[in-house]
């Protein structure tokens, strides 16, 4: 009997121990439900959350893309040609260079002010293809340009010009702009380039001539005359393959058409001689127009025989100094041929500037003149660039001239940081 009673007991502490463990098992599990649930609430606010935003982003897309849509059809995008003037100091170029936004360019804030002022969509500036963007000419680091001429495709806003302009600095100027055929190509129609090179006459001066004295410095009628019979001999085509880098006398491109090319009388300027030369060319290749002048200079300074002009035309290698890039500017481009075609259809007008001669001359007066002389009148680069002219040597082999080029491209540079 008491066998039973101890077994009985045992049942039941037995039953109790596993209702306390069911108990807590159904209490864990519990437990360990709530969260799940918590999370899984959380995740899927979330998510709605994310789906409504990615939702209002794409409908931020579409009313974007439809107000694109809608200004196609009030603004219909036209092929226009833009007159440009700019002073090139402070800038590396025309020519827009991308991932580089360290070394500005004109075209940097021409692109800019044409998607601020509202002329063409925000997305066409990261792709210039898109607008059919080309320039007439590049221009080097610190060149200058008072025509320069760039097509392109862009809606016709009112007041375009002025408001083009607002978003641009000073220095940088839309002067004029024209409606053009839907296949124009500023660069492929351009039949040829103007450029003017601006230095102080002290440049034609004997080469013992005391440099600390330029501002007394006054060029003779005789030099001039010189000076300009052998700019003459520049006229006609010839092979400049030793008036650029890094091209082979038997290249086909190296032959160009040069149809002007002169001095023009000098004039004073902050009491220093200045004058302008005049050079026009069917295109040009690097660095090539400051090669004609720096070689006649050499010429005309007595380093070097007028003969080597003839002989720079010839397979041989010739060592030509190349003049500084701070006087250099690109006046006029232009297209003869377009406007024979196009220009009398009726439905065109002719690309001319005549009535924007007035607005050139005096955007050139306030901010490409007074930079070129103040320029060379404080850090005398025409100067500096002078003194390096013992250290070629136009008589040399093609040999020793590429022996010898690193060093007098370190010494000319010195003196030259326009390009």
């Amino acid at each position: 009997m008491l066998q039973v009673r101890i077994l009985f007991s045992a049942l039941v502490d037995c039953r109790h121990t596993l209702d306390r463990n069911g108990a807590l098992f159904k209490f864990m599990c519990t437990m360990s439900e709530a969260p799940t649930e918590l999370q899984t609430s959380k995740l899927l606010k979330r998510t709605n959350e994310q789906s409504g935003e990615s939702a209002e982003g794409d409908n931020k897309r579409i009313k974007v893309d439809q107000e694109q849509a809608e200004n196609e059809r009030k603004y219909p995008k036209k092929k226009v040609a833009l007159l440009l003037s700019y002073s090139g100091k402070g800038y590396y170029g025309m020519q827009r260079n991308p991932g580089n936004s360290q070394f500005r360019t004109i075209e940097d804030d021409l692109v800019s002010a044409l998607v601020k002022s509202g002329c063409i969509p925000g997305n066409h500036g990261d792709d210039m293809k898109k607008m059919s963007f080309q320039r007439c000419a590049r221009t080097d680091k610190g060149v200058s340009a008072a025509g320069q001429v760039v097509s392109l495709k862009l809606w016709l806003i009112e007041d375009i010009i002025e408001k083009i302009n607002e978003y641009l600095p000073p220095q940088i100027r839309i002067l004029g702009f024209k409606r053009v055929t839907q296949g124009f190509n500023s660069k492929n129609n351009c039949d040829a380039r103007t450029y003017s090179y601006m230095l102080p006459t002290v440049a034609f001066s004997p080469k013992d001539y005391d440099t600390g004295n330029v501002s007394s410095f006054r060029l003779e009628t005789e030099t001039l005359q010189r000076v300009n019979r052998l700019f003459s001999l520049y006229k006609g085509t010839h092979n400049f393959h030793n008036f650029t880098s890094q091209k082979a006398p038997n290249d086909p491109s190296a032959r160009r058409y040069i149809t002007e090319m002169s001095c023009g009388e000098p004039f004073i300027r902050n009491d220093h001689e200045f004058a302008v030369i005049n050079v026009r060319g069917q295109s040009f290749m690097l660095h090539q127009i400051r090669k004609m002048i720096g070689l006649v200079i050499a010429v005309i300074k007595g380093y070097a025989q007028e003969k080597v002009i003839e002989k720079s035309w010839k397979e041989e290698k010739v060592d030509v100094p190349k003049a500084p890039g701070l006087g250099l500017v690109l006046e006029m481009v232009h297209f003869d041929r377009y406007n024979k075609r196009f220009g009398g259809d009726g439905l065109h007008e002719r690309l001319e500037w005549d009535r924007e001669t007035d607005a050139i001359k005096a955007f050139k007066e306030a901010y490409i003149y007074p930079t070129i002389v103040e320029t060379e009148i404080e850090e005398g680069s025409m100067v500096s660039w002078m003194s390096t002219l013992p250290i070629h040597d136009f008589e040399a082999t093609a040999a020793e001239t590429r022996n010898s080029n690193d060093q007098k491209q370190l010494i000319e540079d010195e003196g030259n940081n326009s390009d």
